[in-house]
C-alpha cells in the first residue's frame, strides 16, 4: 500500500483550509486518510503551520512520500532535517542527543526569523495606518479650507441682507413718525374743536 503525506482540503469556498494526513495514494483527496498529522492555514500571514514532527519522521522512514506542497511544509517545520539525522543515526554518526540538540537549534533559528516577519509586518502595518491617517488629515484640511471661503462669502451676503433688512425696518418707523405726526396736528384741532 503506498502512502503519500498530502494534504486534505477543508474549509469554505475561497477560504481553504487544510489537514495533513498521511493517507493510501489511491484514496481520495478528501477521503480516507490513515493519519492526522498536522494543520496548514494559508488564510493568515505568515501561514499558520502545526505539525507533529514525530509522526511525520515515523511516517517517512515507513517509506510514505509527500507531495511537492507537503514537502515544503514538512521542510518548513523540520520534518526532512530530522529525517536526514535520523538517517545518521541509523548509520551510527550521530546518536538521538547530538539529533536533539541540532534540531532544537535550528527550531530556535527558524523561530526568531518567524518573529522577525511577524515584527516587521506589524511594523509595515502600523507605518501603513499611520500614512493612511496623515492623508485623512490631510484630506480633512483642505475640504475645510475650501469651506471656510464659501462660508466668508455666505457671511459677506448675510450681513448685506440684514443691513438691507434693517433699513427697511429704519425706514418704516421713519414712515410711521411721519404719519404721527399728521395725525397729532390734527388731534390736537379735533380736542380744540371739542372745547
Amino acid at each position: 500500500m503506498p502512502v503519500r503525506i498530502r494534504l486534505q482540503r477543508h474549509g469554505k469556498k475561497g477560504k481553504p483550509f487544510y489537514w495533513v494526513v498521511a493517507a493510501d495514494s489511491r484514496a481520495k483527496r478528501d477521503g480516507k486518510f490513515l493519519e492526522k498529522l498536522g494543520i496548514y492555514n494559508p488564510n493568515t500571514n505568515p501561514a499558520t503551520i502545526e505539525l507533529d514532527v514525530d509522526s511525520s519522521v515515523r511516517w517517512m522512514q515507513n517509506g510514505a512520500q509527500p507531495t511537492d506542497t507537503a514537502r515544503a511544509i514538512l521542510s518548513y517545520k523540520g520534518v526532512l532535517l530530522k529525517h536526514h539525522l535520523m538517517g545518521g543515526v541509523a548509520k551510527g554518526a550521530l546518536t538521538e542527543e547530538q539529533v536533539e540538540e541540532k534540531f532544537k537549534a535550528w527550531l530556535d533559528e527558524k523561530e526568531a526569523a518567524i518573529q522577525a516577519k511577524k515584527d516587521g509586518l506589524s511594523k509595515a502595518d502600523a507605518e501603513a495606518r499611520a500614512k493612511a491617517l496623515e492623508a485623512e488629515k490631510e484630506a480633512n484640511e483642505k475640504r475645510i479650507a475650501a469651506a471656510a471661503p464659501v462660508e466668508e462669502e455666505v457671511a459677506e451676503e448675510a450681513p448685506a441682507e440684514e443691513s438691507a433688512e434693517a433699513a427697511a425696518t429704519e425706514e418704516a418707523p421713519a414712515e410711521e413718525t411721519v404719519a404721527e405726526a399728521e395725525e397729532a396736528p390734527a388731534a390736537e384741532e379735533a380736542s380744540k374743536e371739542e372745547e
